[in-house]
């Protein structure tokens, strides 16, 4: 039976070979723009899915409120982990993690740069499946100066040589590491990634007893069947014994009367399979992947395919009429609905089998130029799980009953008499079914074209904002610590390679912050404030030419400013400073002692994060010459050159030795923040333009369709004298009137959409008209460019040709 089916629905296809080759072409890209898109949304479902415990592992998040500023970190105590150990039932054990990213390691006198560089407890494989390939799980990380090298890194440095028991070096320090293990390279869908391993026991802070130090990831195993829940209902108690005292003891006030004030302070645990879909936290090694962009490209996949299969379900009832008189005759001759209704599904199927097989071929080409795009590793393996092809069939067949199951039904429900009476092909020529689908098309086509500007305008005025300092021209060198106490004569040097406007050094830059303090202001010590602290030179703000808005900044011939602050002006706004020279912010030192920073000048709000996050409070003090961490930045004159950064690379080996220069260009770096807005917004157009392709090829096989029913028509009124334009306005009307009608539809369903979404920025672009009637006009384009090469060439054909052809 299935081999009869077969041989009908290749000869059915035979004679609408045309028609055939739209639906396939419209089927394949439609089933292959899903495909990559539900690959994608696996891949990022599927972050951290590969760990055997992961069902166990938590993370833990640090959730507070100081005075106004909110905060939603993975930043922990060093002391938090071994003490939830001890005190919570729950617990098995515990990982405490402290990542560096790109660091400088030793061999010899030979010096290499990794990526990836962290510390982590000797309970790392436990937590995590990372194959140990040298070296024993439980040891390789219980000792001070002991290391574990990725199997890459260690080819990279030591080649076929057998690293165990080997020592390197990492950036300026004297004492060696011991390299006690190899492990596999982490995957690429891990939420962080390291190339060396160290033993977080030699890092110094990690018998820090202070509380309220937050610097480290900290992660718990749960022992099993244990409900998360009940952990996180025992740290208030936890607070209330270990912080409580620490807060009476640094600001004087009780627990409860710093709750009350409107401060919290909390941890909840978070499962280890949703950190790479959480945006919310702040300082992640790896940027967490929006759930919402999986949701709207996932819309569109299903979009696309409606599309497509609308395209079907149109071609297929257009042609119903040329098919009446084939069911009449096999109704006559005793076929049943049924059969014929099997047989007009297996006609769809096999046109959905052959698009899934040209689909196929599209991604794996396309993917490649895919992955490069987002960064990723998306791969279509055909073979490799024994489900994947099984469930690429169902998918073929739920396309092909999705498109043919309306046309299916339709066109089996002739009546014979009525169908070789030829009363069918007459009520075809209504098509009220088709005019419905085609502009749910323009429907989805208007809305993904609308969708995709205000898109790409949110990108542009996020890359374009006036960002409250000069990106521009600017490059920074990273680990200002390897050159040590040598910085401002290094700043010297620099100055004086002719294209070097400026130089400063701090420990922090815009879009790089590192410390969050606690501060609070005199007269008012009940209450503590929260801001973002960076540490900088004299020069730093005419480096970054971030402009002054009252009093006055770092002075060399004041030597009390040195323990002063200059603010930015939403400190000034949010704290109600009104007389901000009479202020004065405390800090705890390191005795314990207070220490006291008059505010002597107040800049223009500027973005130290991304366009995501409002300005917040910022308080800048001055850096002394045994701060050596941080950056140093270097301002051109004019654009920079190959030649300039080789002068200031010599310079710097002079200073840092073996330790090469590690350094980006600002203006590039902070727009790196937009990369997953700009990623989307160039998806969102790619698929866009396919969705509108799709839709575009169905309507030009429409067209030519109902100009071959039309063509007697068309004859008859240039014979009576009608000129082209009419004719060719009498064709394409019902096309104008649908696009209006599908505007008026999408727009709505737009504006709302589009509201929602632009929530999810702080600044952010207002709605406007441009975009809708944009969009309008580009649907209304395309629908008239794609009728007009069929329409305007059935306009000049000869009339007596035409009559003769009827």
């Amino acid at each position: 039976m299935i081999k009869n089916l077969l041989k009908t629905s290749l000869r059915s296809l035979k004679k609408q070979k045309g028609y055939t080759s739209i639906n396939i072409l419209g089927l394949a890209i439609g089933i292959a723009c899903s495909l990559i898109i539900a690959l994608f949304i696996l891949h990022q479902l599927s972050y951290d899915q590969y760990h055997t415990k992961k069902d166990r592992i938590y993370r833990l998040i640090l959730d507070g409120k100081i005075g106004e500023q909110e905060v939603l970190v993975s930043s922990t105590a060093a002391v938090i982990g071994p003490t939830i150990v001890t005190d919570f039932p729950e617990v098995e054990s515990c990982m405490r993690l402290n990542t560096f990213g790109e660091t400088i390691v030793k061999k010899e006198d030979k010096t290499f740069t990794i990526r990836d560089f962290a510390e982590a407890d000797s309970t790392f494989f436990s937590f995590f499946s990372i194959p140990l390939l040298k070296g024993e799980s439980k040891n390789v990380l219980n000792e001070p100066y002991s290391m574990v090298l990725s199997e890459s890194t260690a080819k990279k440095i030591f080649g076929n040589e057998n690293p165990i028991n080997k020592t390197l070096k990492i950036n300026t320090r004297n004492e060696p590491y011991r390299i006690t293990g190899v492990m596999a390279d982490f995957p690429e869908n891990t939420h962080f990634k390291a190339d060396i391993l160290t033993s977080y026991m030699t890092n110094p802070r990690s018998r820090d007893p202070e509380w309220l130090n937050n610097s480290f990831e900290t992660y718990l195993m749960l022992y099993e069947n244990t409900n998360p829940e009940q952990v996180n209902a025992r740290f208030s108690g936890m607070i209330k014994k270990y912080i409580g005292p620490r807060v009476q003891e640094l600001f004087g006030v009780s627990l409860e009367d710093f709750f009350a004030s409107g401060n919290r302070y909390n941890f909840h645990l978070q499962p280890l399979t949703k950190i790479h879909l959480d945006p919310t936290i702040e300082h992640e090694v790896k940027p967490a992947t929006d759930p919402k962009y999986l949701w709207i490209f996932g819309s569109i996949a299903i979009l696309i395919i409606v599309i497509a299969s609308i395209n079907f379900m149109n071609l297929s009832t257009a042609q119903a009429s040329k098919r009446a008189k084939e069911v009449g005759i096999k109704k006559a001759t005793g076929a049943s609905r049924a059969s014929l209704v099997t047989q007009f599904l297996s006609d769809s199927v096999l046109i959905s089998f052959i698009a899934l097989i040209v689909a196929i071929v599209i991604v794996l080409f396309a993917l490649p130029a895919f992955n490069r795009l987002l960064g990723a590793e998306v791969e279509l393996s055909l073979f490799s799980n024994w489900y994947t092809i099984p469930l690429l069939l169902v998918f073929s067949v739920s396309v092909g009953l999705l498109a043919g199951i309306y046309p299916a039904f339709y066109l089996s429900s002739f009546v014979p008499v009525k169908v070789l009476r030829g009363k069918v092909r007459d009520a075809m020529k209504n098509g009220k079914l088709r005019s419905v689908l085609v502009s749910f098309q323009f429907l989805i086509s208007i809305v993904l074209i609308i969708g995709t500007m205000i898109m790409y305008r949110q990108l542009q005025y996020m890359l374009n904002k006036d960002v409250g300092f000069n990106k521009e021209q600017m490059l920074v060198i990273q680990q200002a610590g390897s050159i040590g106490d040598k910085v401002k004569t290094f700043k010297q040097e620099v100055l004086k390679i002719p294209e070097i406007s400026s130089v400063s050094a701090s420990t922090a830059i815009p879009g790089h912050n590192n410390n969050n303090n606690g501060y609070m202001l005199e007269g008012n010590s009940d209450q503590t404030f929260l801001l973002q602290s960076n540490w900088v030179d004299y020069d730093f703000f005419k480096t970054y030419q971030i402009k002054l808005q009252d009093g006055r900044l770092f002075d060399r011939s004041f030597t009390s400013d040195e323990q002063a602050c200059i603010v930015n002006a939403q400190t000034i706004k949010e704290y109600n400073l009104t007389d901000f020279s009479a202020s004065r912010f405390i800090v705890i030192g390191d005795n314990n002692e207070n220490i006291y920073l008059p505010i002597i000048g107040v800049t223009n709000d500027f973005h130290f994060r991304s366009l995501h996050n409002r300005i917040t409070p910022y308080i800048i003090r001055f850096k002394d010459e045994n701060q050596n961490y941080g950056y140093i930045s270097i301002r051109f004159n004019n654009q920079s050159t190959m030649q300039t950064i080789n002068e200031i690379e010599t310079i710097w080996k002079k200073f840092a030795s073996n330790n090469p220069m590690q350094y980006f260009f600002m203006d590039k770096d902070f727009n790196q923040m937009y990369r997953a807005e700009r990623q989307n917004a160039q998806l969102s157009v790619l698929f866009a333009i396919l969705g509108i392709f799709i839709a575009a090829l169905g309507l030009f096989g429409l067209t030519s369709f109902t100009i071959e029913q039309r063509t007697k028509e068309v004859g008859v009124r240039k014979s009576l004298g009608a000129s082209d334009g009419s004719i060719f306005y009498l064709i394409s009307k019902e096309i104008i009137f649908l696009v209006c009608i599908a505007t008026l539809l999408a727009w709505p369903l737009v504006f709302f959409g589009a509201n929602n979404w632009l929530q999810n920025y702080y600044y952010r672009v207002n709605l406007s008209v441009y975009e809708f009637v944009l969009g309008f006009v580009i649907a209304i384009s395309i629908a008239l460019l794609t009728i007009s090469y069929r329409t305007i060439q059935s306009v000049r054909t000869n009339p007596a040709l035409t009559l003769r052809y009827e």
